[in-house]
């Protein structure tokens, strides 16, 4: 098993809550780091038809038998536990008592939180961040997006293509169902490559809703549900001003650039590297990968973009001690004068100096106006 940055701190989850939540997409590791962490706990699978029936018909009776605690994996699938866990968690002052694993984020359901609150911690485990990864799987930006962080593609047992789509498959006939009833699953799959197709732009519902045909409402709906299930990110605008008119639209991005690329019908990397989003895809790819890294280590996510009405923009804004890092994004290998200007005209209005450049290279440089430039695979060093 590859190590996972996570483990340190859902350690320290554990030592200080009576339960633990680890959500994340289906297929991200949790089970398998859930049981490395915890070897000595009971392990029930509630995707097991018999171990669901259970629950859902006595589950007083079940979670008796688990007295000295327990992981509990897939627990969205049996809602009406948490009311009953709550009771055993009030009762009890031993901590990391229950680990509980979802893979919908079962915490944004208002009856759950209510049961939960102040009982229990918080970990999101998504797909492998690029630290986790040996540095031989993953040879230059172009296998590292088409490929993704999903663990089992890394077993060697799987090619990527009939991965994705069983795993596409797979999530629109049963998650979906599970998180909304919906039923018009063409139509479902459909939207999720058209926002394939959005990475790394503006999020326009109307514009959506105008290409898939359904209204306005059922494009939020459908949004959430994406949201929910670890499948899309909203990365919001920045709105300080500086007296200037600001786009208010968040920017939509996937957790995962190896399943984007799969529902945008990209079959191997050299497709990829001819791909006209393959810039907007190498932003999406450094994006989610910061975002793994703060998430991973216990931290918010704290990110958001800027750009005003006149397009100028910064890719990416990232807080760290109450400071802004302004982050610029670009795919090309070669560092060009260019791909400054977005970072040059944060810092003249901010008055700030300073700024990363990530880029498709592999050299690492510091300029003499407090600019570094990162290579793509160095995403730990930009809080350095």
């Amino acid at each position: 098993m590859f190590s996972r940055t996570a483990k340190k701190n859902l350690k320290l989850l554990a030592a200080q809550f009576k339960a633990v939540a680890v959500v994340g997409p289906r297929q991200s590791g949790k089970t398998t780091l859930v049981r490395a962490t915890f070897p000595n706990k009971s392990y029930m699978s509630l995707e097991n038809p018999d171990t669901r029936r259970f629950a859902l018909e006595d589950p007083r009776g079940f979670l008796h038998q688990l007295n000295e605690g327990a992981i509990l994996d897939e627990v969205q699938r049996t809602p009406e536990l948490f009311s009953y866990l709550q009771q055993i968690l009030d009762e009890s002052d031993k901590r990391g008592n229950f680990i509980l694993t979802g893979s919908i984020n079962f915490l944004l359901q208002e009856n759950i939180s209510q049961s939960l609150a102040g009982r229990i911690g918080y970990q999101q485990l998504l797909p492998f961040f690029i630290d986790e990864i040996p540095e031989e799987c993953i040879t230059d930006p172009d296998a590292a997006m088409f490929k993704g962080g999903y663990p089992p593609l890394y077993d060697g047992n799987f090619d990527t293509n009939t991965w994705f789509a069983n795993y596409i498959r797979t999530y629109v006939e049963r998650d979906v169902r599970q998180i909304k009833g919906i039923t018009d699953l063409l139509s479902f799959e459909r939207f999720i490559r058209l926002c394939a197709g959005r990475v790394g732009q503006l999020l326009n519902m109307n514009s959506l809703s105008v290409e898939t045909g359904i209204d306005n409402k059922t494009v939020a709906s459908w949004i959430s549900v994406l949201e929910s299930s670890f499948i899309v990110y909203r990365l919001k605008s920045h709105h300080k001003n500086f007296n200037k008119r600001l786009v208010k639209m968040p920017k939509l991005y996937f957790y995962d650039t190896g399943l984007a690329c799969a529902l945008l019908g990209i079959r191997d990397t050299q497709a990829l590297n001819l791909h006209a989003g393959r810039g907007a895809l190498f932003e999406n790819f450094i994006v989610s990968e910061i975002l793994k890294s703060r998430l991973h280590d216990g931290k918010q996510a704290d990110m958001s973009f800027w750009r005003d009405s006149n397009g100028n923009e910064v890719d990416l804004l990232v807080e760290e001690n109450g400071n802004l890092i302004p982050i610029e994004i670009k795919s090309g290998m070669t560092v060009r004068p260019e791909f400054f200007h977005g970072l040059d005209y944060w810092n003249k209005l901010s008055g700030d100096n300073g700024g990363l450049l990530i880029y498709g290279g592999d050299q690492t440089q510091v300029r003499s106006n407090g600019m570094r430039v990162v290579p793509w695979r160095d995403i730990d060093s930009i809080t350095s």
